[in-house]
């Protein structure tokens, strides 16, 4: 297959949502239409044994939520999918924020009777910096849900997007009986008793002839009104305006019960963007460049707890990359090969020897890379966007085992390295600080010290507003406020000077009295 039919056939998409929406479900079951896994695993439940494939990590498995990004490839119908399903809880979302920059169009999943909540608004509003492509799904029609009108309505309103929808639910709740496709113009009921496996489906072409009315009664004439006053309140599919982020197609469905997924992805893999251009600071890099380039949009440790490995997951931008061919790493100048770069479904790897761009990569690393490491053939490129954002919890942390100095000192390195959290060193008493975007992180940060590097850590309080990090043209003017406020001084993991401000009086008045110092809340790594 030629090198242009390689990309076009590539979709990589990031799923994103609040918590509990139903992202991880929906994950899984197009995994299992992808004939990727044979069993869907399930998110929460006492009775089913089998755990979802793309929460790994212990501590998502105990509680039920996903807390690091994870990558599944797959192949389906003549199409490559990579799918990175990322965290939901806001404590966790600086993890998805970055993942964002590594995907070329988004699934965002809603919960039918909640309607677009807090957290979906936030990770919306980074689609729409990036002007990343969105399909919604909105899910678990199964159960009792808002009027589909309304949730519409509601899309539009909070997402500031318009919408278009390309199914349609017949009924809700325990009537809930299947989806209408309206892009290809059938029905589909799913008759699966049975909701981790795959079930058959009934398709009629034409859902206004009367012959579908048997299978949907007593809901035929209503949905024929709904879908007459859809297709007048809503505008027609435009693929142009969805890839520039302007129309949001709509699916309604069951993850669950599969409803409406294969509806979803068979649609998706049509309309959504195979890779396009990348912006490095240097200039803008095409797919279709023959030279190879890529960046580390996230790093991972212990993946495998018995062989101790991290790995830095690359997203390939141009070119093709092969295995055990020299490239440049761009931040130390250095040439390295890699001799074992693994393709990923959730924690089980695979070897290959070569990979296209949209391709998410594994590589082996001893300490080499950081988030927003660039790769290239000999260009000395930087990508752009992998951001890194003001803490707004800290604490301090102390060793609470004498014997396990350098387990701790190396657990600490190695998560604060995959953006778990970050670490800051005080400049006046040399104590060390971590800081998260959410309080849960610390009870993960412990777990994993624990279980991963058999550290013991304990946590001291510590008030704190903001940590910003600062740049001034006045050489003078900076050491004299890095002078005057020692005790508020830190180092981060790059050795550059961090303000951590002990409240927003705080910083307003530093901001007043050292003009021409910036204090910045976000650090692009």
């Amino acid at each position: 297959m030629s090198f242009n039919k390689e990309i076009e056939r590539r979709r990589t998409f990031g799923i994103i949502s609040h918590p509990d929406a139903g992202k991880t479900t929906l994950t899984e079951k197009l995994l299992l239409f992808g004939g990727a896994i044979q069993v869907a695993g399930a998110v929460k439940s006492n009775k089913i044994k089998k755990g979802a494939t793309s929460d790994f990590m212990e501590i998502e498995r105990q509680r039920g939520i996903s807390v690091a990004t994870s990558v599944m490839g797959f192949e389906y119908k003549g199409f490559k999918v990579n799918i990175l399903d990322t965290p939901g809880h806001q404590d966790f979302a600086e993890d998805t924020y970055r993942t964002l920059s590594a995907v070329d169009s988004v699934i965002i999943v809603i919960d039918a009777a909640k309607g677009v909540e807090a957290q979906t608004r936030k990770l919306m509003e980074v689609c729409r910096m990036r002007k990343t492509p969105v399909i919604v799904f909105i899910n678990k029609m199964d159960r009792p849900a808002l009027d589909p009108f309304e949730l519409l309505d509601d899309v539009e309103k909070e997402l500031e997007i318009e919408v278009c929808p390309l199914s349609w639910p017949i009924s809700n709740g325990p009537d809930f009986r299947g989806v209408f496709n309206i892009f290809e113009q059938k029905l589909s009921l799913f008759t699966s008793g049975d909701k981790q496996r795959l079930g058959g489906s009934i398709e009629v072409k034409d859902i206004f002839s009367g012959e579908a009315d048997e299978y949907i009664q007593p809901h035929a004439e209503n949905l024929k009104e709904e879908l007459e006053l859809a297709s007048a309140g809503y505008p027609a599919f435009d693929r142009e305006r969805y890839l520039s982020a302007s129309l949001a197609p709509v699916f309604f469905g069951s993850a669950l019960n599969n409803f409406g997924v294969r509806e979803l992805l068979d649609c998706f893999l049509e309309i959504a963007p195979h890779p396009g251009d990348t912006e490095a600071l240097e200039r803008t890099v095409n797919s279709k460049e023959d030279q190879f380039t890529g960046f580390v949009f996230k790093i991972h440790a212990n993946m495998d707890p018995n062989h101790r490995d991290r790995l830095a997951f690359v997203k390939i931008c141009s070119g093709v990359f092969e295995r055990n061919k020299a490239y440049l790493h761009s931040r130390s100048g250095k040439n390295i090969k890699f001799a074992s770069p693994t393709a990923f479904m959730a924690e089980k790897k695979s070897i290959v020897d070569k990979a296209y761009p949209g391709d998410i990569v594994g590589l082996h690393d001893t300490g080499t890379f950081k988030i927003g490491d660039t790769l290239t053939e000999g260009e000395m490129l930087h990508y752009k966007g992998v951001p890194s954002f003001s803490p707004e919890f800290f604490r301090y942390v102390e060793n609470a085992d004498p014997l396990k100095f350098k387990q701790l000192a190396k657990g600490l390195d190695h998560l604060t390295d995959e953006g778990v959290a970050q670490l800051f060193v005080n400049q006046a008493n040399g104590r060390k600080i971590i800081g998260t975007v959410g309080p849960l992180q610390f009870d993960v940060i412990q777990f994993r010290l624990k279980h991963e590097y058999g550290a013991l850590c304990r946590y001291e309080p510590l008030q704190l507003f903001k940590a910003c990090w600062m740049e001034s043209f006045s050489k003078s003017q900076l050491e004299d406020f890095k002078l005057r406020k020692l005790h508020n001084m830190a180092y981060d993991k790059r050795g550059r000077d961090v303000f951590l401000a002990e409240s927003a009086y705080a910083l307003s008045m530093a901001q007043e009295k050292f003009p021409d110092i910036k204090f910045h809340f976000i650090s692009e790594y």
